[in-house]
């Protein structure tokens, strides 16, 4: 029995120090394993701040009036500048507006939308067939309500939304308002999108943007030509005028026309500009036996103009190729123009208008 009894204590103390040695083993092992996690764990950060400190390629200024990288087609709104359809609706959402002008003396505006898509623009007016051209330059699905002979002459060559076919759906008539119903014609851009990826309309754009954006500042005060612009005149005819005037603190051009603010009709503020180019072309009376006065528009060629932002303005030229080129607006060296971040109101006059900049 004595035997039995030392045999039995033996083995528990065997199985203690195994057990002891086994607890070791883990330790080691756990230890081991978290010294490996740390490790790995101090070599990932600081290969993600190396990454971070990176200087990554950009694909082109970071500016905020449009995504210059995004390639959705834009969407160029014909906008009825006749006096009697004031106040318009939505223009501040573009990021670039045509004004050029049209029979009787009248101006007409094409609004340009990339990205952004307000329910409420116009009042829509009827196509002009030069305006298609801008709408081409800028590959931009074109709306309007009605054109004009020449306009639907040209139609095919282009995608448009037309109010007289699709009154009802994204377009549609504000009968609260106190004007002609000529006058009362908007369309919904949110709902133009939506009909334009039904109908196939929304490939991706194959142009670049028309202008070229710079994140930082453009001071023109350094162009050795650069001129004083606080106040610029635009007569059109005399039956209108469109006019700015520098708000240095918000470093913006105030709109009027016909010597009134030009202001929303939803917010009731006034549209500004932080870019504005203007020049002259030739046009004259279309000889189409209808009597109504529209106009043709000799803006295939080239020609000088300004270049107005923050105060200044300098002289710059411009040329257009063909009726679906865009046109390429360069200082006098012969250096293509970068304008500021912001929106632009491109002011294409008749050679019988007058600029006025002081």
């Amino acid at each position: 029995m004595g035997n039995g009894r030392r045999t039995k204590q033996s083995k528990t103390g065997t199985s203690k120090k195994s057990g002891v040695k086994l607890l070791i083993i883990i330790l080691a092992i756990l230890i081991i394993v978290a010294g490996v996690l740390l490790a790995l764990k101090v070599f990932n950060k600081g290969q993600t701040e190396e990454t971070a400190n990176e200087q990554l390629p950009e694909e082109g200024p970071q500016v905020q009036i449009v995504n210059v990288n995004s390639k959705t087609r834009p969407y160029a709104v014909m906008i009825n500048n006749n006096h009697a359809a004031w106040p318009q609706c939505g223009l501040q959402d573009a990021y670039l507006v045509y004004e050029i002008i049209a029979e009787g003396g009248v101006s007409r505006m094409m609004a340009v939308f990339k990205d952004t898509y307000p329910e409420k623009v116009g009042s829509v007016r009827s196509a002009r067939h030069y305006f298609m051209d801008y709408a081409n330059e800028n590959d931009a699905i074109y709306i309007h309500w009605g054109g004009s002979p020449q306009a639907y002459s040209k139609m095919s060559s282009i995608d448009d939304l037309d109010g007289i076919a699709l009154e009802g759906s994204m377009f549609f008539r504000d009968k609260t308002l106190n004007r002609a119903y000529e006058h009362t014609g908007f369309v919904d851009l949110e709902k133009s999108k939506k009909y334009s990826e039904e109908k196939g309309y929304t490939r991706d754009t194959n142009k670049d943007l028309l202008l070229n954006y710079s994140a930082e500042e453009v001071d023109l005060s350094t162009n050795e030509q650069a001129k004083l612009a606080n106040d610029v005149r635009l007569k059109y005819s005399d039956y209108h005028t469109t006019s700015y005037e520098y708000d240095a603190e918000n470093k913006v051009y105030n709109r009027s026309m016909g010597g009134k603010a030009n202001v929303d009709l939803e917010t009731g503020k006034q549209y500004t500009a932080k870019n504005i180019i203007v020049y002259k072309v030739g046009n004259y009376t279309l000889n189409d036996g209808e009597g109504k006065g529209r106009q043709e528009l000799e803006n295939i060629g080239s020609g000088t103009g300004y270049y107005i932002s923050n105060g200044y303005s300098v002289p710059i030229t411009w040329e257009k190729s063909s009726h679906d080129s865009q046109t390429v607006y360069k200082y006098e060296n012969g250096e293509e123009i970068t304008v500021n971040d912001g929106n632009t109101f491109i002011q294409i006059m008749p050679k019988s208008g007058t600029i006025t900049i002081q």
